[in-house]
């Protein structure tokens, strides 16, 4: 497979796997641990959504699914097979444990994934291509112009019935 395609291919899926998990988890509802609020409020402040805020708050307070992603897929290179993603998922729960963090959208993260880089090197992807993948998903989503790619995250957050809830 073309190496460029299966980088994109890998961003692709690793963007849809810690995106969706983390917006079915709840990450746009609500600041699950600290600092996810103060970021929030901020993005909010500039024009961006408060939901998609928390969104962005949560995964850089916390091992989410983006985490859990980049773990697996850095774990099961490492170990040259599905073994490593199981370990990183591991390592992952006790991360969020660590944080107090009341989900387990990472310890997900990291299991899909792993069965998304099995399941797709029967056609020539490789665990390299998801962890130059899940980079490139991390920094669509913490890299680029916050506001609209709260807006983002926020449509999708609704569309998948998630409301924002105020915290006191």
């Amino acid at each position: 497979m073309n190496e460029i395609l299966a980088i994109v291919l890998g961003a692709v899926l690793s963007w849809l796997n810690f995106v969706l998990i983390d917006i079915w988890m709840g990450l746009p509802e609500a600041p699950g641990v600290r600092g996810a609020k103060a970021i929030g409020k901020s993005i909010e402040k500039r024009d961006g959504d408060l939901g998609g805020g928390y969104f962005s708050g949560n995964i850089v307070c916390s091992p989410d699914a983006s985490a859990g992603t980049l773990l697996a897929s850095c774990c099961y290179f490492a170990f040259h097979s599905p073994a490593g993603g199981l370990i990183a998922a591991l390592f992952v729960y006790f991360g969020n444990r660590i944080c107090a963090d009341p989900g387990y959208a990472g310890t997900t993260g990291a299991l899909t994934i792993t069965i998304l880089i099995w399941a797709t090197s029967y056609i020539g992807l490789s665990p390299q291509n998801f962890i130059v993948g899940i980079v490139i998903a991390i920094l669509t989503i913490q890299g680029l112009y916050h506001p609209l790619v709260s807006k983002l995250i926020g449509k999708m957050a609704r569309k998948m019935n998630r409301k924002v809830i105020e915290p006191e």
